[in-house]
């Protein structure tokens, strides 16, 4: 078995279409950013990333790969959601009634590449499903995710500034990403804070988001304590970064069944007693000198 330090993590934001282009991020096991990039079709994502799956590896892929419901949202975003949806971190539905979900993107080219998409699996060549937006809440601690994707010009290329900051400064992070010696990221960078037209930014969100999606496969690999796996392989699943426990939602109080027995006892006799009483209280407006008899337990 090779050695976890020549493991390669490869990140892909992947179109749910081969019109648009999708990011492409490779990282190695010691953090150091490798690759970021773009590539159109399918060919062209295979082809930019064969020089780092051929051994082992985990491929982490922003869109869906296993959808099985008709319709609606698949159990793990309806999982993620009542987690992350206060972050405005929730994830749309991806449902097979949906003519690019009836045979996933994603799945194909797992396929192609010869990966094992099962998070539970010990194969060392792996693929996951993962989604940036909660992820970049878990990790920096955002009460919000950024709003690098919509609305005006300068709020986007401001909050994607941001977004790469926090990115950078994951070199102080345990397990630790180095960007900013890779030469293709300093270019991003300095395009990102040129652009003057929203289009710019949407050919640049791609590699940041593929960053971090390899970022996540390089987390899981290195914490997987500290990793959920929302869903499961036979109904759809999305891999993220934990919330730590005091930003997690409130979970309900599990019930004691003999509690909820007794309480629900107490309140019919409560209830036996109060239509007693109202009953007497009838009899008495009707019959003034009878005195009502005492309610029995």
């Amino acid at each position: 078995m090779r050695q976890a330090e020549q493991m390669h993590f490869v990140g892909v934001d992947l179109a749910w279409g081969e019109i648009n282009q999708s990011g492409i991020a490779v990282v190695d096991a010691d953090g150091r950013l490798l690759h970021v990039g773009t590539a159109q079709d399918d060919a062209s994502i295979e082809e930019a990333v064969a020089p780092y799956v051929g051994d082992d590896c985990v491929v982490a892929i922003d869109a869906p790969l296993i959808v099985k419901n008709p319709t609606g949202y698949r159990p793990c975003e309806a999982a993620l959601n009542r987690d992350f949806g206060r972050f405005e971190a929730g994830a749309r539905p991806a449902f097979a009634e949906r003519p690019e979900f009836k045979d996933p993107r994603g799945a194909r080219i797992v396929a192609a590449l010869g990966l094992d998409m099962d998070p539970a699996s010990t194969a060392t060549r792996r693929a996951i499903e993962v989604y940036p937006h909660p992820a970049t809440v878990a990790l920096f601690g955002l009460p919000k995710t950024l709003k690098y994707k919509r609305g005006a010009f300068g709020d986007r290329q401001r909050a994607l500034l941001q977004l790469m900051t926090l990115i950078e400064e994951l070199d102080t992070a345990t397990p630790r990403l180095r960007v900013n010696r890779n030469v293709s990221w300093v270019e991003l960078r300095k395009r990102v804070a040129a652009a003057t037209r929203p289009g710019q930014l949407d050919l640049d969100e791609d590699p940041v988001d593929a960053v971090l999606c390899a970022y996540v496969a390089l987390f899981w690999h290195h914490r997987p304590d500290d990793v959920t796996v929302y869903g499961d392989y036979a109904t759809g699943y999305i891999l993220t970064p934990s919330l730590p426990l005091d930003r997690s939602a409130p979970q309900e109080p599990e019930r004691d069944p003999d509690e909820v027995e007794q309480r629900l006892s107490r309140l019919a006799a409560l209830l036996e007693e109060a239509q007693l009483e109202l009953a007497a209280l009838r009899e008495l407006s009707v019959n003034p000198e009878r005195r009502p008899e005492p309610p029995r337990r």
